[in-house]
This record gives structure tokens, C-alpha cells and sequence, in this order.
């Protein structure tokens, strides 16, 4: 299947999509953070000197899968009628797993505005604790659900 994003002669384009059947999406991405045993205290405890990490980070996260075709160059602006993102504390790792879940009907995917809304997420998270670990790792950002769309349904395994 060719790249859809270029043309015959190779050069970047926006995918014309005005053929397309408007139709529900759905698309979810998922990624996690991980971080120092300290630092995820920090977080569960409410003590971060910011104010509520995962409530900012929820808010940016939001606010990114708006913004998304702001960002990346050849993304259709969407009409966006959900934003979700769950941050869930593993003491396992120890940090964050985030989940994205953006819908639309419309006529091409949310894909793009999940990955970006998860990815935002986690960035604020490091931003907001950076001060006291810099060694944080943002990790495992994908598709996990994507549903809509000539193409139908995929679920990641």
C-alpha cells in the first residue's frame, strides 16, 4: 500500500478526503511514564510544588488533541466531539500510564490527535516534576484503538 502523504512525483501533500464517508471514529493511544520511587510518591501524595500534576496533565493532554493539526504539518483540523485522557498510577513501573480517547465523525481518523493528546500528557508530567527527576522515561506511546473509516476496525494486540 503506498504512503498516502506523497504524491507521484514524491513531494508532500494533505490527503484529499472529500470522497470520504463521514462516519463515527474513534481512536485511543496509550503510553506510560516512568519515574524515581520518590517522584511517584511526590505525585500520589499530592506534593508536587506545581500544584496537581495529573490534573494539569490531563488538562494539557486535552488541549493538545485540539491543537493537533497546529502540530503536525499535513493533519486535517477535526471537528472533535470527545477528549478523554485517564492517568493511572503504577506503582509497578513506578509512574503514569495514560490512555487518550478522542471521537469524531468526519471523514478521516483521530489517530493523530490520540498519540498527541497521550504524548502531551506525559510531556507535562515531566515538566511539571523535572525538578526533582531528571531521569524520567516517557515509553510505549501507540494506537491501541482505532475504529471508523473505510479501513474499520484495529485493535492492537
Amino acid at each position: 500500500m503506498p504512503l498516502t502523504h506523497f504524491d507521484a512525483q514524491g513531494d508532500a501533500h494533505m490527503v484529499d478526503v472529500s470522497e470520504k464517508a463521514v462516519t463515527a471514529r474513534i481512536a485511543v493511544a496509550e503510553n506510560h511514564i516512568k519515574m524515581q520511587r520518590e517522584t511517584f510518591d511526590i505525585i500520589s501524595e499530592g506534593r508536587a510544588k506545581k500544584g496537581d500534576v495529573l490534573g494539569v496533565a490531563r488538562l494539557a493532554g486535552i488541549m493538545a488533541a485540539k491543537r493537533t493539526p497546529d502540530l503536525i504539518p499535513l493533519c486535517h483540523p477535526l471537528p472533535i466531539t470527545k477528549v478523554s485522557v485517564d492517568l493511572d498510577l503504577d506503582t509497578g513501573l513506578p509512574g503514569v500510564r495514560i490512555t487518550a480517547t478522542v471521537k469524531t465523525t468526519g471523514q478521516t481518523g483521530v489517530e493523530m490527535e490520540a498519540l498527541t493528546a497521550a504524548s502531551i500528557c506525559a510531556l507535562t508530567v515531566y515538566d511539571m516534576t523535572k525538578a526533582v527527576d531528571k531521569t524520567m522515561e516517557i515509553g510505549g506511546l501507540r494506537v491501541v484503538l482505532k475504529d471508523g473509516g473505510k479501513s474499520g476496525r484495529f485493535e492492537a494486540e
